[in-house]
């Protein structure tokens, strides 16, 4: 075992270490992170959390996952785009959520936007941007993982460039790692490949 690399979890199998930090993050870091998400608004939901978390520890928002759901109608793209000021305010009292006015007024703004997209059209231009995965090695430690590459840099542009607010490259490339668009658990680790 490579210092910096996978750990032994209390099953005996190796996980990146993040993903033995806290229990909430284990069923995370197995079932979840780094699986392929499709589907608009499965991808819109993790580009909001992704860009609520910005600033903050991502525990911080997993443990409110359920309230962020809650608040913004499970992130169907068209039922928050019909939010209007009464829903903001709602918002920004509610304690389930981060009450961070900019990321509730972008995620508003993104949702109407989105909303008159084509179906589809934000799955694709999200996954045309993956990198082919054979010209990335497994990572091997947590320090060989980037914050931002190229594609998370045209991702954000892209996004940014058709009105989208609050995607920076390292929240596009954060989304990126969450939504299978790159395999960044590391070698060794049980859930590197989809497996787990």
């Amino acid at each position: 075992m490579t210092a910096g690399g996978p750990v032994p979890g209390p099953d005996g199998r190796l996980r990146c270490p993040w993903g033995l930090s806290t229990a909430d993050y284990v069923a995370y870091h197995d079932e979840e992170w780094g699986r392929p998400v499709h589907g608009d608004d499965a991808l819109f939901e993790r580009l909001c959390l992704e860009a609520f978390q910005s600033g903050l520890s991502w525990i911080t928002i997993l443990r409110r996952r359920e309230g962020f759901r809650a608040a913004f109608a499970g992130f169907r793209i068209a039922e928050v785009a019909r939010f209007g000021e009464a829903d903001r305010e709602r918002l920004l009292l509610d304690e389930g959520i981060i009450r961070n006015r900019a990321k509730i007024d972008a995620t508003l703004a993104n949702a109407r936007l989105l909303a008159d997209w084509s179906p589809g059209a934000l799955d694709e231009l999200i996954w045309s941007h993956a990198p082919d995965p054979g010209t990335r090695p497994a990572p091997r430690v947590f320090g060989d993982v980037p914050a931002v590459t190229d594609e998370s840099t045209a991702l954000s542009k892209a996004l940014k460039k058709r009105g989208l607010r609050f995607i920076g490259p390292t929240t596009a490339y954060a989304l990126m790692q969450a939504c299978g668009l790159v395999d960044d658990h590391l070698e060794g680790c049980l859930a590197r490949g989809g497996q787990g």
